[in-house]
């Protein structure tokens, strides 16, 4: 553009909406987080993204019975 601004279109040509700016975080961003898990009532802990899966394979049929009752 000549201002030097970028502009974004959608594939049919029409101009995307500008974002708004984020939100200041006042204070200790790591607090403000923590501040707000802890009114989510949530307890986070090294092993909180640990999955329960152990490496067993995939059972398809009872993936399929569970994903889609009807499938059958």
């Amino acid at each position: 553009m000549p201002d030097g601004e970028l502009r974004f279109r959608r594939p049919d040509g029409r101009l995307l909406p500008e974002v708004a700016s984020p939100p200041e975080v006042t204070g200790d961003p790591v607090e403000v987080v923590r501040a707000r898990n802890d009114a989510e009532g949530l307890v986070l802990n090294a092993r909180t993204m640990t999955p329960s899966w152990l490496g067993e394979h995939l059972d398809v049929g009872y993936a399929i019975d569970v994903l889609h009752p009807l499938a059958r």
